[in-house]
This record gives structure tokens, C-alpha cells and sequence, in this order.
């Protein structure tokens, strides 16, 4: 980046920079990066990409749009951890910035205390990591261990992931009159990364060391 002071508008000129830049995979020396082909009219896909945010102290605090945080990292308030696996570079008609896939902020940012994980499926899923809480097969599904037209809630203590098949099975039958036994009780995740992943539906593989282990 050239060396000189902020203008007035530095968050209009980092926007700027996102919004004309165009995504690249890295080119070899000597030629020229080429240009990402995609239809007329069509949102480039790096549009859709996230990027994980960490406080000072390394504590992931939410998952950014990619424009958002070559925004923060332009403007000298975040700094790259990770950069994207693949080696791609954002592109404009005079600058070039590393895209990245966690970022950490340049000043410490204090967290309000948040209570109880909001309960979503990706959460849910991601606690019985992804495996039927009944038989231990791929899970698909959401299911209420006391089914919801016998007074069961829709908590986290009530709630697991199931298969199709192990669904359609226990349809609003209770634990008891069919039998079964879950090997694990089920309860709300701990952990402050576990707020972040309630809303994520899928994670980078380079995230994972500052998420912790998703599991209950």
C-alpha cells in the first residue's frame, strides 16, 4: 500500500477498492493475473465469502463479509492471520490486497457478556456433529426428543440431530414407549465461539484452531 496519510474518506476509498476489484488466483512471474470470468450482471462469488474476525487476545468475535474486512484491513484496523488457502489476490486498477480468511483486529475491543446460544440447526448439528443422536448414522434432520404435541419444548435440552429414517421411526412417540435410550444427554454448547458458529453454516478449515472443538 502506498505510504501516506488517510484522507478524509478512508472507509469510502477502502470500499472502493472492493467493490471495483476483481478476484484472481496468483499468477506466475512475469505475466499478468487473469481476469475472473463470470456472467454479465453476476455478483462475483468472493461477494459471499466470509472472514473470520479475532480480537487482540486471539477471541473470535463474528464472521465478516469480505468486503468488510478488506475495509478494516485498508484502513490499518485489522491485520491478516490467515490468508485465503488458495493464494487469491484482490485486484484493482492500482492496488493488490491478499484476500484473507482471519483477521485480527489492531486495537482490543471489549465484549459484552452474552447469555444462553441461541438454538439454530448449523448449531445444532455442528454440537452432535452431524451424526443421528439415535444410531449414530449421518443426521439430516432435526428432532425433539419429547415430541412437540406432548408438551416438549424446542431447547437445546430437548433438541437433537437425527436421521430421516430414525425420524419417520419415532414420529411423536416418546424415548420410553419405543424402547430407546440416548448414549449422550443433551444440553446447550459452552464456549464464546459457540455464539459465532450458531449463525455460520459452514466453517473454513482455517478457522478451526481459534473456534475451539465443536463438539457438546
Amino acid at each position: 500500500m502506498p505510504d501516506r496519510q488517510p484522507t478524509r474518506q478512508p472507509a469510502l476509498k477502502a470500499t472502493g477498492l472492493a467493490s471495483r476489484a476483481t478476484l484472481c488466483p496468483p499468477s506466475r512471474a512475469g505475466t499478468s493475473p487473469p481476469q475472473a470470468d463470470r456472467p454479465p450482471g453476476h455478483a462475483p462469488s468472493w461477494r459471499k465469502r466470509r472472514v473470520l474476525l479475532l480480537n487482540t487476545t486471539f477471541e473470535p468475535l463474528t464472521a465478516l463479509p469480505l468486503r468488510r474486512a478488506i475495509v478494516l484491513l485498508v484502513c490499518g484496523k485489522a491485520e491478516v492471520v490467515h490468508g485465503d488457502s488458495a493464494g487469491m489476490v484482490l485486484h484493482s486498477a492500482t492496488d493488490s490486497v491478499e484476500v484473507p480468511s482471519v483477521i485480527r483486529l489492531s486495537n482490543f475491543v471489549r465484549v459484552p457478556y452474552r447469555g444462553r446460544v441461541p438454538l439454530t440447526r448449523a448449531a445444532l448439528m455442528l454440537r452432535d456433529n452431524h451424526r443421528c443422536a439415535y444410531c449414530g448414522a449421518r443426521a439430516e434432520t432435526i428432532d425433539h426428543v419429547v415430541p412437540r404435541s406432548r408438551g416438549g419444548p424446542h431447547t437445546w435440552e430437548n433438541c437433537v440431530a437425527c436421521c430421516t429414517k430414525c425420524n419417520h421411526r419415532k414420529a411423536d412417540k416418546t424415548l420410553s414407549e419405543l424402547g430407546w435410550r440416548l448414549p449422550v444427554v443433551p444440553h446447550a454448547p459452552r464456549g464464546r465461539h459457540w455464539r459465532l458458529l450458531a449463525g455460520l453454516s459452514e466453517t473454513d478449515p482455517l478457522w478451526l484452531p481459534y473456534l475451539g472443538e465443536p463438539a457438546a
